[in-house]
């Protein structure tokens, strides 16, 4: 089960916007998509869990995939946290 840390680069961390796009990106793969912040974690396909973990910029969190196109997965979703896509 890979996993990756990386520094969100959104101005506003993971709120609204760039939690939804992570989300729809998320529920895109056929793999399990978890995050981790600290001792709190989160499934990457839940609005609700994502915004839970209140990230805000710069912040790390490990992202987990499990699944058949865990690397994909990985690789596209750290993509998107790192940008400062909106």
């Amino acid at each position: 089960m890979p996993s990756r840390q990386v520094a969100v680069a959104h101005d506003h961390g993971l709120h609204a916007r760039p939690a939804a796009l992570f989300v729809n990106l998320a529920k895109q793969f056929a793999s399990s998509i978890e995050l981790r912040k600290g001792e709190k974690s989160a499934d990457g396909k839940s609005i609700l869990g994502v915004m839970a973990l209140a990230v805000k910029q710069h912040e790390e969190i490990e992202v987990i995939a499990n699944g058949p196109d865990e690397q994909e997965a990985l690789e596209r979703l750290t993509e998107l946290l790192m940008s400062k896509a909106d």
